[in-house]
């Protein structure tokens, strides 16, 4: 058996995790916060355990502590666990052992090896694996969402596998409610068990705007009846891609502060898009309908949760890597709580087709290692909460954001080149109404002082300092040299920042442009909030804690 590596770098990247001591969690105002009003940015990997044998996935590889070490070592302090509602709505599979799941499916040969690397798990009823793992992902400090993925186990979604929406085959709403409030019971008291979804993804020719609110406001009501505790999860319709019906009709509830969005982003979700367009024209249009039809909850103040994105980690898929690109311009600026699909890096059995490697998977296909460590350091800086609820000062200041790289842009003492470099590092920026870049706390402006050449910080009064967003993914950081020249921040050789021509604006689809789109977002990163914020902070919530108890009695 391969022995897990633990990267040194992701620790540089790993959450405070010991906000989990300050559980439960709520919502306040777009951020989901601990009882202290500080926010808990949810940064969790999907752990799939819904599949035909019921078990989590991996565990025949790897012991499950292992593997949870795995997870905070790559900086996710939060799992998705997928669960199929026939775990609590049939008694009959709930009291399955593991081993007999496994007998059942002819998937004898994984039974040794669950033997050996889970001993205690082999003979547990189902339900009680699902219980184990969730306490072991507790011991590590790892909080949990369990999402209701789908009814029957198996392999999830099409519009006409029967769990798709309510009154499908597999999909009775009342059974629907009882397993969710079986669930909710069974893990009410279990600290790390902070949240709920209610269903994955509905789906299909059934689906209809009347119904979700009538079955979804039912479950939210019932879950918060069973668990006041957990955050109630709600997805959208057509593959939770689509919330835009709450824009005229918020739902309707008793409680308060546990109500929480939740939408999917693939790059799938647009066909080959990516790959055959122009990328700035497809990522401004695209990130434009993902905010028109869910985005636009955070600007009225509601808590969204990407709970599904992720891109095949082999690095060779041409649309999910441009994808990539746009996605992470868009979540940084938006610094959303979210789920990676997935941490899996195989599967026991997936569409009768045994030990299935997982592309999308974050581990490798023996559960011991990452799949794609310069990805997996790429996409930590997701994890870090740069804006809400206890990072809270009068003033925002700029990052410059480089999201092919993750990284940001930093500049190198008054003399020196401007360079990429991790964003903790950055000492932030002012993008003033003239559109001049000046370093925070140092009047110094970002010039183009000749094409082909490094960008330089010098004298705010020159002429050659504006810098314009242009494209339609306003990405592209356009500025005119000292001899009138147009062009565009860029990256050369050992990360340093020079001024390039412009490329990819429009038309062309076979560049790309990646290279030169940069983000300016406000930040508050590196800031402590006050003694005097962070006590209204705690007023604020303390009374937001009341209101949830009055309305969920």
């Amino acid at each position: 058996m391969a022995r897990p590596i633990i990267s040194l770098f992701s620790f540089l990247f790993i959450l405070s995790l010991n906000t989990v001591s300050a559980l439960p969690l709520y919502t306040y105002s777009r951020w989901i916060a601990d009882e202290n009003g500080t926010r808990v940015k949810l940064a969790c990997v999907n752990w799939p355990s819904h599949l035909d044998t019921s078990f989590a996935e991996g565990l025949s590889k790897q012991p499950v502590d292992a593997i949870a070490k795995l997870i905070t070592s790559m900086g996710f302090n939060c799992v998705r666990l997928t669960w199929p509602l026939f775990l609590t709505t049939n008694w009959m599979l709930a009291a399955v052992t593991v081993r007999q799941s496994f007998q059942s499916l002819g998937l004898d040969d994984y039974i040794s090896g669950i033997q050996d690397n889970n001993p205690g798990l082999v003979n547990l009823s189902l339900i009680r694996a699902l219980q184990a793992v969730v306490s072991t992902l507790g011991d590590n400090n790892v909080m949990v969402i369990l999402d209701n993925h789908l009814s029957k186990p198996g392999w999830c979604c099409s519009e006409t596998d029967g769990n798709g929406f309510f009154g499908d085959e597999y999909f009775d709403p009342d059974y629907w409610i009882v397993g969710l409030t079986r669930m909710a019971t069974l893990f009410r008291g279990v600290r790390n068990v902070v949240g709920m979804s209610l269903r994955n993804e509905l789906r299909g020719p059934r689906q209809n705007v009347e119904n979700w609110y009538m079955y979804m406001q039912r479950g939210a009501e019932e879950v918060h009846k069973a668990n006041p505790h957990v955050l109630v999860i709600l997805s959208g319709l057509n593959f939770d891609t689509d919330l835009s019906f709450l824009a005229d009709r918020p739902v309707n509830l008793t409680f308060y502060g546990k109500t929480v969005y939740e939408m999917h982003w693939y790059g799938f979700t647009d066909g080959h898009a990516w790959e055959i367009g122009n990328l700035n024209q497809v990522c401004g249009q695209v990130y434009n309908n993902v905010k028109g039809r869910s985005g636009f909850l955070l600007d009225r103040g509601l808590p969204l949760f990407v709970s599904e994105f992720g891109v095949d980690l082999r690095g060779t898929n041409v649309n999910d890597n441009r994808y990539l690109n746009c996605f992470m311009a868009a979540a940084f600026e938006l610094d959303v709580d979210f789920a990676l699909w997935s941490l899996a890096g195989s599967y026991y059995i997936r569409e009768g087709v045994k030990d299935v490697e997982e592309y999308f998977g974050m581990l490798n296909s023996d559960w011991s290692s990452f799949r794609n460590p310069s990805l997996t350091e790429r996409i930590s800086i997701l994890q870090t909460s740069i804006k809400g609820s206890g990072l809270s000062i009068p003033t925002l200041h700029k990052i410059i954001f480089h999201p092919a790289t993750g990284q940001c842009l930093l500049n190198s003492g008054t003399v020196g080149p401007l360079s990429l470099g991790p964003c903790s590092d950055t000492q932030g920026w002012i993008y003033s109404s003239t559109k001049v870049l000046m370093l925070r706390g140092i009047i110094l402006c970002i010039q183009a002082d000749q094409l082909n050449k490094p960008a330089v910080l010098g004298s705010c009064t020159e002429p050659n300092l504006q810098w314009d967003t242009v494209s339609d993914s306003q990405m592209h950081l356009q500025s005119k040299t000292t001899d009138g020249t147009e062009v565009c921040l860029d990256v050369g050789d050992q990360s340093i920042i020079v001024t390039n021509a412009c490329k990819c604006l429009s038309g062309d689809s076979s560049c790309d442009p990646s290279s030169q789109w940069f983000k300016i977002v406000d930040s508050l990163m590196n800031s402590s909030p006050s003694k005097e914020s962070g006590k209204r902070r705690k007023e604020n919530i303390r009374q937001l804690m009341t209101e949830a108890t009055e309305g969920g009695s």
